[in-house]
């Protein structure tokens, strides 16, 4: 491919409204151009990338014995209300009417139609097992579109879903895809780590994203250094800290704390570690009736330790809270408490509440906690001695780094981490709902076992660029660039000499199948190596006059510092042995 025969379109400032790299530098290198919030049109060089990733999971999916078929963008509402999805997923669901004024959706996902192709014509166990995928547009109306790819409106989203007879079977078909996504990611030359994960509103079994590593990504990833355990923040077990509760040493206090409303103002004050004071969190559950009315509130009080957060994933796995939760209100929190938020705490009540406390939390003794009046706290605070034990112990706090590993073989560790794929055991969650069934050995129907395995196929370009950058531009690795290698020719337009070396070295790589761009703009080369090491090309070969003079060209990859001279006639055997390696 020769320049002047494409588009290149880069630009030396970012948009005013990019706002991290991957973002940034998409735009300058002219991988996307903003047609409106969230949607982006994917210019020349940015499509190059995304046909190398589908390719790449195409290859992988399909040795993986999936076979691939194509679902509709839009698809009928009647489908998601076998579901309840419909009603359930809110206004990202982006909802439409025909002419006829019947329901669509404009898919973000693609689980009920796939079920409903499964109930149609998978009908008997010799059938089973059967994977499908496709790689289709998706569109999630997101409240705050932001970070260009990462979290746009518009996406392309490679999704298999996998038909099993039982769950034995539909695990070993999960294991399956779980290898498969490994591999997709190691050829895509991406640093990342396969953690468990919290099955979120798609529901099922088991659950494991695959995050890229990198500083800026959103996800924080929990692992052991000492073992193979690694989850997200949400799913990583917290063990108590304290191993039994110590018997009190401190008599209740009430401390006078004026203006102090916070856990670390109060353990400033007074002069405890902040691990000695305990912090409240109130949640409300409301019971409707049919009408929709809300009929009864209960009011719970949670309870972690000073240095810790509130894991609400967590805290939604808990009976009574498995249905949905909010935050109190303060006219709640006053009812019940007598006090507003800063001050609570478990003792002197108004109303009854339930009281979870986390693990840590119950084997505490002689804590600080608030007194239920302002600018008061109780100090040598101890479970039976001045508070009925809680209602219930569970793990409701995020892990910190250096808590001890869940499965005994150390300590944990925190990164971060860009999801870029995600694999689910579905079980019987929409088969169920969608009554899609097959006939088993003695004739009688039985509920499919599903799995879903989902890549973020544009997502994968931002991810890649904030793993792979630096302050010249993008850092492509070699199997997902645009071009492998660019030469860049300088006096391409005024040589005789360089022009036929370039365009010699240019066949002999296009004839081997290697993916490379020859710059013949004729740019000074200031502005041409610029322009290639904002696109991220991971090779360059540079050929003057001045080199040629000494039968010598230069080779410099995109992380090194510095070029390295190589023989002009052993440059095509260079390349072809570094890219064979």
């Amino acid at each position: 491919m020769k320049a002047s025969q494409f588009f290149i379109s880069t630009l030396k400032e970012a948009p005013s409204d990019a706002e991290i790299v991957s973002h940034k530098l998409m735009m300058r290198a002219g991988l996307i151009k903003r047609l409106g919030a969230g949607i982006y049109n994917y210019m020349p060089m940015g499509l190059r990338v995304i046909r190398k990733v589908e390719h790449i999971i195409r290859e992988e999916m399909n040795r993986a014995g999936a076979i691939e078929l194509l679902m509709p963008i839009v698809q009928p509402a009647e489908l998601w209300q076998e579901t309840g999805r419909w009603d359930k997923m809110g206004p990202e669901l982006l909802r439409v009417k025909d002419r006829h004024d019947r329901d669509f959706v404009i898919q973000p996902t693609s689980e009920e139609v796939i079920t409903d192709i499964a109930r149609q014509e998978l009908r008997s166990y010799r059938q089973l097992p059967k994977n499908f995928y496709h790689i289709q547009t998706k569109f999630r109306d997101e409240r705050r579109p932001r970070f260009g790819v990462m979290r746009g409106r518009e996406f392309t989203m490679k999704d298999a879903y996998s038909f099993d007879r039982d769950l034995e079977s539909a695990r070993a078909s999960y294991q399956t895809m779980y290898d498969a996504y490994v591999r997709i990611f190691q050829r895509m030359g991406l640093q990342f780590r396969a953690v468990a994960a919290d099955t979120g509103a798609i529901g099922g079994q088991a659950s494991h994203e695959f995050q890229v590593i990198a500083d800026t990504g959103e996800d924080a990833i929990v692992y052991c250094e000492q073992s193979d355990y690694a989850a997200n923040i949400e799913l990583a077990e917290a063990l108590p800290l304290i191993a039994e509760r110590a018997a009190p040493a401190q008599p209740l206090a009430k401390t006078p704390t004026p203006g102090k409303s916070t856990c670390e103002d109060v353990a400033e004050l007074l002069q405890l570690p902040l691990s000695q004071t305990v912090k409240s969190l109130v949640l409300a559950t409301d019971e409707k009736n049919e009408a929709g009315e809300v009929v009864r509130t209960t009011v719970w009080l949670l309870l972690v330790r000073g240095d810790h957060e509130l894991n609400e994933v967590k805290a939604g796995k808990i009976e009574g809270l498995k249905d949905g939760f909010r935050f109190a209100t303060v006219a709640e929190i006053e009812e019940h408490f007598g006090c507003k938020p800063g001050y609570l705490g478990p003792i002197g009540l108004k109303k009854p509440v339930k009281v979870v406390a986390d693990r840590t939390v119950a084997n505490m003794s002689d804590f600080v906690c608030g007194a239920n009046e302002a600018d008061f706290h109780y100090t040598g605070v101890n479970w039976g001695r001045d508070l009925p034990e809680p209602d219930l112990v569970a793990d409701i706090r995020n892990v910190v780094a250096g808590d001890p590993s869940p499965d005994g073989k150390g300590v944990l560790s925190i990164q971060r981490g860009i999801e870029v794929g995600h694999v689910f055991l579905l079980g019987t969650r929409y088969s169920k709902d969608m009554n899609a069934t097959y006939l088993d050995e003695s004739g009688k129907p039985q509920l499919l076992v599903m799995g879903c395995y989902g890549i973020g196929v544009t997502r994968i370009l931002g991810a890649a660029i904030e793993q792979n950058h630096d302050e010249r531009g993008i850092i492509w690795p070699d199997a997902i660039a645009p071009f492998r290698v660019v030469i860049c020719p300088i006096g391409y337009d005024r040589s005789a000499e360089v022009k036929a070396a370039a365009d010699r070295l240019h066949d002999q790589l296009a004839d081997a199948g290697i993916d490379v761009m020859l710059d013949d703009r004729g740019e000074r080369p200031g502005a041409m190596f610029a322009d290639w090491e904002l696109i991220g090309v991971p090779h360059r070969v540079v050929i003057s006059d001045r080199g040629l003079k000494d039968g010598k060209v230069e080779y410099q990859g995109r992380r090194d510092s510095a070029a390295t001279p190589l023989a002009a006639d052993q440059v095509f055997d260079f390349l072809r042995e570094k890219f064979l390696a």
